[in-house]
């Protein structure tokens, strides 16, 4: 709930979401049916919507309940589902026809028979295929009806799949990517061996490592959105649903603002690139928009995040009047150190003079995960703003 409330505060105009069952996040921290009905209230109360995802591949067993579920979105006023399989779209329409239904990502779509074939389905929107090109997209909205609506992924991690259907984990681990349960073995190191040479290994590149042959870098199309404008898309989504509330906050900012800059007719600022970049992103590509992603699409260097920045407390409380502000500790940080705001309305840096504890304690430090604090702020920051640190050589 707390890196949704996020989302909607740095601006994104929907969110979206899984419940316990039926979603492609099984790991997530997902919503209960109450939490769900929260989920909308908080965000219809703001002008903004909730999509659930019901897009896991079903097998019979899995429709059992499934109807109740169904119901208790109607309940919750949920403002569509996204979905992947015939047969839940079929068990949608007969039992919650009336919540809109957007067609996921894992459908596979790729042509305009296919999305016509959808939409004739009664599906209002379809996220497209990753595989497809923007030349390819346009291709489909001219072909289709403005009834259909067209989304596409402008940001966030890609794997080496067809749009998301991948068998790797369930052969390696037995968790099935389709089923919400991805172990992401495409970012584990691999080596080559040969059955002659006793266990020998062979590093596909020359590294002790081993090498990360099916590492994908991770998709970055802020740069382009006009281009995908153009296009006939609709929607952009960010893909963020294991991330953390820093990640999402820092990414969702950055597209509010190209995205606002774009509306206004100005150019694109670059340091929204670095913003998205802070969040701790792997090498960026812009996936298969503009061709033929082998060249640049893959990153075999390694498959941790990097960024310069730690994430060291969220905004609880505004200032007070001592001129204090409410935080919730999230990494350490000292006093007389130098941070960085993450908010929808406010930049800035500014250095740490003093730091206390609810109780008036004077501190020198926050050493302390999730500790409530109170620190002087030249800002008038709100609940779910950001303070950060660039790290430096010494801090690490």
């Amino acid at each position: 709930m707390r890196t949704l409330k996020t989302a909607e505060y740095f601006g994104a105009d929907a969110v979206y979401a899984a419940g316990k069952s039926y979603g492609l996040r099984a790991y997530a921290d997902n919503f209960t049916a109450d939490e769900i009905k929260q989920a909308a209230l908080y965000l219809h109360e703001r002008g903004k919507k909730l999509y659930v995802a019901v897009n896991a591949f079903f097998r019979d067993a899995d429709f059992d309940g499934f109807g109740e579920y169904l119901r208790g979105l109607v309940e919750a006023r949920a403002d569509a589902v996204i979905v992947s399989d015939p047969g839940v779209l079929r068990t949608v329409k007969e039992i919650a026809p009336g919540i809109p239904v957007h067609l996921s990502t894992q459908a596979n779509t790729m042509n305009s028979a296919s999305a016509l074939f959808w939409h004739g389905q009664g599906v209002k929107r379809i996220i497209m295929s990753r595989e497809l090109s923007l030349g390819e997209i346009a291709e489909i909205r001219k072909n289709t009806p403005d009834t259909l609506e067209i989304e596409a992924f402008a940001h966030g991690a890609m794997c080496i799949s067809y749009s998301g259907r991948c068998l790797l984990s369930s052969f390696l681990t037995g968790r099935s990517a389709n089923r919400g349960q991805c172990a992401q073995p495409c970012r584990w190191e691999f080596a080559l061996s040969e059955k002659s040479c006793g266990g020998e290994y062979f590093p596909v590149f020359e590294d002790g490592r081993g090498t990360f042959i099916l590492n994908s870098k991770d998709l970055c199309m802020i740069r382009h959105l006009g281009k995908m404008a153009e296009a006939g898309i609709t929607s952009v989504k960010i893909e963020g649903r294991m991330k953390s509330q820093y990640y999402v906050g820092c990414v969702t900012k950055a597209y509010r603002r190209a995205i606002d800059a774009l509306e206004r007719g100005e150019g694109f600022d670059e340091a929204l690139l670095a913003e998205a970049g802070k969040a701790g992103s792997r090498a960026f590509t812009t996936g298969f928009y503009f061709g033929d992603p082998r060249e640049e699409g893959q990153d075999t260097e390694g498959c941790a995040p990097a960024s310069e920045y730690d994430f060291v407390a969220v905004v609880t409380g505004e200032k007070n009047k001592d001129g204090l502000i409410r935080i919730e500790q999230r990494g350490k940080f000292l006093a007389g150190d130098e941070l960085e705001v993450l908010s929808p309305v406010v930049d800035g840096t500014f250095t740490v003079t003093d730091i206390f504890t609810p109780e008036g304690e004077r501190r020198t430090g926050a050493p302390h995960p999730c500790e409530p604090l109170l620190i002087a702020c030249p800002y008038g920051l709100k609940p779910f703003d950001m303070l950060r640190k660039k790290r430096t050589a010494k801090s690490g």
